[in-house]
């Protein structure tokens, strides 16, 4: 996968180590020229100095083929302006945005952009949203700690019963989409090929659910 991150201050930088430990292509986006020294010698060669609302930097950065992209600035404005020009111009498929302010949340989900408050486990939950594939998150609830995904049912999964994937306070089927039609399921509902399941997950907890759906 490859993700660019545009601000490399302490979050920035956590997270695209973290990133590449996970064996993934990082591009950094930093206006500070200052910055470079600051940053791993690994990360040195992958970083460009510029603006991230710079559109030549943008491509340089390998934006139209990027995985995902975080907004990890220290500007909860600036953050939301690149999620949305990434999400909207560039439609990159997997956008996060760090957000100093937990009151602004609401409005940031409104946009379709997930966040990430700078509280301890930050770095490890912006690498999950942004890694996620075949579980799309479509809503964070709290300070993150629970997320509303959506996976689509695989072969693996269709002809087993809902509860054959529920962990008590842990992960719940919420919603099933059939075709046209979204119901609310029973731990006795089978998964059809073709359902889309919507999941109550705890953030700690999303590597048990892949597991059960038996997602790389």
């Amino acid at each position: 996968m490859k993700y660019v991150i545009v601000g490399c201050g302490s979050v920035g930088a956590e997270l695209a180590l973290a990133l590449r430990r996970g064996g993934h292509a990082v591009t950094l986006i930093d206006m500070d020229s200052r910055i470079k020294e600051q940053l791993d010698p690994s990360l040195r060669e992958h970083l460009i100095l510029g603006g991230g609302f710079d559109r030549e930097i943008l491509l340089r950065s390998g934006i139209e083929q990027a995985d995902g992209l975080a907004a990890a600035t220290r500007n909860d404005e600036t953050n939301v302006i690149l999620a949305r020009l990434a999400r909207l111009f560039f439609h990159v498929p997997r956008v996060v945005a760090r957000l100093n302010d937990p009151r602004k949340a609401e409005l940031y989900r409104k946009f379709g952009i997930q966040t990430v408050s700078p509280f301890s486990g930050a770095i490890n939950r912006f690498a999950d949203l942004l890694s996620y594939s075949e579980l799309d998150a479509l809503a964070s609830l709290g300070s993150g700690e629970v997320e509303i995904v959506r996976v689509e049912v695989s072969v693996l999964l269709a002809g087993r019963k809902v509860s054959s994937i529920v962990i008590p306070g842990e992960v719940h089927v919420i919603a099933l989409e059939r075709g046209d039609k979204t119901f609310l399921p029973t731990s006795e509902t089978m998964f059809e090929q073709g359902d889309a399941a919507h999941i109550a997950v705890l953030t700690e907890s999303a590597k048990r659910l892949r597991a059960m759906l038996a997602l790389p």
